[in-house]
């Protein structure tokens, strides 16, 4: 039966993590669209072909910045060969009009209605709430938006943070996104959310690999009971085929 970690475990955990990777440090853009557009063009792609995506769409409706109400304008076409290069553009192209225009219509700011700046001071779970019922939207969007753009209390638990956190033992193997969120946030002191995030997710593209983790180079082995289960041969072995 699964047990929560304790809190001592979790620091360790985190001291560790801090050890190996640091505290990272970035500061809140304030830019809660640029945040919802950047997770849509991040979908079956690379950093470095969402970054591409995302500055072509910025040369293109705008320059200091992206002027949202162009793009809510513009013929989905016309987004879809902005953001080209960034893959499954006519889906991407679509589903961000669609987000556009959902906030439109509900706009709090009747001045402004595409300002998700009530957000900054509204309770965590009510924006959540608001950004999940976006279409397309789900938890770690949401998390991504309010943690990146606000500093808010929640946390994004991508594939690489859920990975990770299940084989150290803290979340339930199995679980659904919606408890991996629960769980990461009940977990992670308040204040280190970007952090926990951040350590976790550098540590599953760096060591703990999806197929073949590299355990015999992963500073948490010893704290790790998933240690050497899935575990890439050494270079030894591999020359001795064992």
């Amino acid at each position: 039966m699964f047990r929560p970690p304790s809190r001592a475990r979790v620091l360790r955990i985190r001291d560790r993590l801090r050890e190996v990777y640091g505290i990272p440090r970035m500061a809140p853009h304030g830019r809660p669209l640029d945040e919802l557009v950047l997770t849509v063009l991040s979908q079956s792609t690379n950093d470095r072909n969402r970054d591409v995506a995302f500055l072509r769409l910025r040369e293109r409706f705008g320059r200091a910045g992206i002027d949202y109400y162009e793009v809510l304008d513009a013929p989905v076409m016309e987004i879809e060969e902005a953001i080209r290069p960034g893959g499954i553009s006519k889906v991407k192209s679509a589903r961000i009009r669609q987000i556009l225009a959902a906030i439109a219509a509900d706009p709090r700011d009747p001045e402004d209605p595409l300002s998700l700046e009530w957000m900054r001071a509204a309770p965590v779970a009510e924006s959540r709430a608001y950004l999940c019922a976006l279409p397309g939207v789900g938890r770690k969007t949401a998390a991504c938006v309010l943690l990146f753009s606000y500093g808010l209390r929640e946390i994004p638990v991508d594939t690489h943070v859920s990975r990770v956190g299940t084989r150290l033992g803290l979340f339930r193997p199995g679980a659904p996104f919606e408890e991996l969120h629960d769980a990461m946030l009940a977990l992670t002191p308040p204040g280190e959310e970007l952090e926990f995030h951040v350590n976790l997710l550098r540590h599953g593209r760096r060591t703990c690999h999806a197929r073949t983790p590299a355990c015999n180079e992963c500073a948490l082995a010893r704290m790790c009971p998933s240690c050497g289960l899935l575990a890439q041969p050494s270079r030894q072995q591999s020359r001795h085929g064992g």
